[in-house]
């Protein structure tokens, strides 16, 4: 009986091949109902327009690549862009007919057919190179999960009956205002493109790479031969590992190269003595962020930016686009120098982080980020896909935060002269609490402070009394609002509660918010730096110059808008006061005199309470930099400097602060940057904002009598309150004024008043008292 039923079963299928091959002249017999000839015709359409998967390009800024992004690697390129033995050899071992048939090649269907039912199992295979296209399209491009990959390539008649149709329809379609020659070609470029060839690589450019490491149009006869040997089974001809049997196929195709004319045989014999010349180790680009070397946190952070911006990381695996980044190659190496040359790659419990921006009036360019860290996912303790240089650092920054204290100040109506009374260590704030609401004293790092200070030299000696006791005037949540429109604009986003951190404190009036004690982004505070560079216009910190699709066409990115924040003034006042950091008595003299700093800049340094982490911030009108050094374990400890060769550690008594290892990493990695950068003046200031507002103007009164000083504060609408002190001035005259210049709205002046005599030390006399004159007040 079985000779029978193999005869019965040859006879089905044939009549179904017959029917088949009636399809372009008689619509198929009626063998599929209307509704299958709309999917036939909607699948062969989407055929003949699809694009293929393709591998996304990040470039650097100017154009050279620092990533590769893909789902398959695969570069489609033209038919004439692949060398003549490549076109040859697909032919001749698969489809040798192929420019005689039109999609289906009825006589091979026929001999397979019969072949195969004799034989009982699949002995050769009919599939036309169009058919193929069609299966590789649906296996590589259509299909979405598991159960579509298993259905497009089931060993079904079903299914190749449906493949019969739509390569039928297919050539038809793309025959429409061509010649036959130009439809096959069209067909061929598309396999070629599409076909996997082993080892991750799909399409012959790909292959070409990965293989040989040439381009598809340099392919000689004997690579040629190889690639397309290893159509029939990438596993069995893979020429890695099974380079005997690679050799046999390649061989193989050769011979049929040969005998179908497309080669002599001279060629054929030197091709076939060729040894295969695969690359070890095969040149297959690193797929995603972590090829990018010290670029990586960079890609990351422009992925999550696309992110953001409507382009998710699906498409971009497989949009084939080239993204023209931001990144300045020059830059990002000398920030890596600087990062890992104060915090080697392998210190464990210490993170150092950077981000720079180039400030600017219409964009905000990333210039570059990094971290000592390597960008990687392997699960050890140094490495890190986090994105350290633009997510948030819980230990806060410090600090830098007073820059948007200084700066609520100024919109307020003070002036950057504002001559700031400096609380001794353990001042008492009404707004400076504990966890349990009890007042908490505020104590300065430095000592020796003078009791008043300008905003200016307070902002390069960052007294905490001061800064907190500002706060008071200003209020604690215009400051918030402050350096939420500056940049940080991450304080603002809802978290899991739908509460955002500038809610909290701002409704808890957290009077530590100067300090610094809030989550922070290196390249928000980066950012800061270029919003005020920028006189006041903020832009969001974009890593994108732009993208093109496959065709080259512009590809649309959505980005916030830029916002002019503060006054263009208030902005350039406040660089001027943020301009003696760098200067003996500033903070970061030491770094900045060790680095051989030598222009202008603005700049401010930043220290958490246990010294668990530490920052500083400085930029100019033409670049904008921050960095962040803290411990990055899971529990954060006390981190001590170092010094020389000696990196920052975990110790129990902190010396580390902003003006040590962060100050030091931005000297270092901006030196060589702004070695190429003409020097810059710092930005005109305005009266404005150098003595305070026209209406908060403070008479003068010292050395006025106190009742009539007294009298004409008050008939300004000012508070008064007046103190005595010892001094040689007359009795009741006016020997200093707090604040002088300006003053906040309800802010109290305080007058302090001569009493006409000075105590004497202890065991010493007193004597007479001193004539007229005496010494200026104190605040002068």
């Amino acid at each position: 009986m079985r000779p029978i039923t193999k005869l019965l079963a040859i006879c089905l299928v044939a009549g179904v091949i017959v029917a088949g091959m009636a399809f372009p002249f008689a619509g198929g017999l009626g063998l599929l109902s209307n509704d299958a000839s709309d999917t036939v015709n909607a699948t062969s359409s989407d055929l003949a327009a699809g694009q293929l998967p393709g591998v996304t390009t990040v470039t650097d800024n100017q154009g050279a690549p620092i990533a590769y992004l893909y789902e398959q690697n695969r570069t489609p390129v033209s038919l004439q862009q692949m060398s003549p033995a490549m076109r040859g050899a697909i032919v001749a071992i698969e489809d040798r007919r192929f420019y005689e048939h039109d999609g289906v090649d009825w006589t091979g269907t026929l001999r397979a057919l019969v072949t195969n039912q004799s034989a009982g199992s699949t002995q050769q295979g009919a599939s036309t190179l169009t058919q193929q296209y069609i299966k590789n399209y649906q296996l590589y491009v259509t299909a979405q999960t598991e159960s579509e990959r298993l259905q497009a390539t089931e060993p079904t008649y079903a299914r190749k009956l449906r493949e019969v149709r739509v390569a039928l329809q297919l050539e038809r379609q793309l025959a429409a205002g061509r010649t036959k020659q130009e439809a096959k070609d069209e067909v061929l470029e598309r396999y070629l493109n599409i076909v996997f060839l082993g080892n991750n690589s799909y399409g012959v450019a790909a292959a070409a790479r990965t293989y040989f490491n040439t381009t598809p149009e340099r392919l000689t006869i004997s690579q040629a031969a190889l690639l397309a040997g290893m159509v029939q089974s990438t596993t069995q001809f893979d020429p890695v590992r099974h380079p005997q049997a690679a050799t046999g196929r390649r061989n193989e195709v050769i011979s049929q190269m040969l005998g179908q004319g497309m080669i002599s045989q001279q060629q054929a014999q030197q091709a076939a003595s060729d040894p295969l010349g695969i690359v070890q180790p095969l040149a297959t680009p690193a797929n995603g962020c972590t090829g990018a070397g010290n670029a990586a946190f960079f890609c990351k952070y422009v992925v999550d930016y696309l992110g953001e911006a409507g382009i998710s990381s699906e498409q971009l695996n497989r949009a084939g686009y080239t993204i023209r980044t931001t990144l300045d190659r020059n830059a990002m190496n000398a920030m890596q120098q600087a990062l890992v040359g104060e915090v080697p790659a392998q210190q464990r419990n210490v993170a150092d982080v950077m981000a720079t921006v180039q400030p600017g009036r219409d964009r905000h360019r990333v210039v570059a980020m990094g971290a000592n860290r390597v960008f990687g996912v392997n699960g050890d303790a140094l490495q890190t896909s986090y994105g350290l240089p633009w997510e948030p650092v819980n230990l806060g920054a410090g600090s830098t935060y007073k820059i948007f204290t200084a700066a609520a100040a100024l919109q307020a109506g003070l002036g950057i002269n504002y001559q700031m009374p400096i609380p001794p260590d353990g001042y008492a704030s009404p707004i400076y609490r504990d966890g349990a609401g009890n007042p908490f004293p505020v104590r300065n790092a430095e000592e020796g402070l003078a009791p008043v200070l300008s905003m200016t030299d307070a902002l390069a000696q960052s007294p905490n009394t001061g800064f907190v006791k500002l706060m008071e005037t200003t209020g604690v949540a215009p400051v918030v609002d402050m350096a939420v429109r500056l940049g940080m604009r991450s304080l603002a986003e809802p978290g899991p509660d739908g509460v955002s951190i500038a809610d909290t404190v701002r409704e808890q009036n957290q009077g530590s918010f100067t300090l610094g004690v809030t989550p922070t982004s290196p390249l928000e505070l980066a950012n800061v730096g270029a919003t005020l560079g920028s006189s006041g216009m903020w832009c969001p910190p974009s890593p994108i110059e732009g993208i093109t699709d496959a065709t080259g066409a512009a590809v649309p990115v959505a980005e916030q808008p830029c916002e002019q924040v503060v006054d263009p003034a208030l902005a350039d006042t406040l660089m001027t006061g943020l301009s003696k950091d760098d200067q003996p008595g500033g903070t970061s003299a030491a770094a900045a005199g060790a680095n051989g700093w030598n222009r202008p800049m603005s700049g401010k340094t930043g220290t958490t309470q246990n010294n668990r982490s530490a920052a500083f911030v400085g930029f100019t009108q033409q670049l904008s930099g921050a960095v962040i050094t803290f411990d990055d374990s899971s529990s954060p400890r006390t981190l001590c400097a170092g010094g020389g060769d000696s990196p920052p550690f975990p110790c129990s008594d902190g010396n580390l602060f902003g003006g040590t290892t962060p100050a030091r990493t931005w000297y270092r990695a901006m030196n060589p940057v702004f070695a190429g950068l003409p020097v810059a003046p710092l930005p005109p200031t305005s009266p404005r904002y150098l003595q305070g507002g026209t209406n908060e103007q403070v008479p003068e009164v010292i050395g006025d009598q106190a009742d009539d000083a007294t009298a004409e504060l008050r008939d300004a609408g000012l508070q008064v309150q007046v103190v005595q002190v010892g001094n040689r001035a007359p009795a009741g005259t006016v020997v200093g004024q707090n604040p002088r210049g300006s003053v906040l709205p309800d802010q109290v002046i305080t007058l302090q008043v001569s009493t006409g005599t000075v105590p004497s030390p202890p065991g010493v006399p007193t004597g007479p008292p001193p004539l007229a004159g005496g010494v200026p007040g104190a605040g002068g």
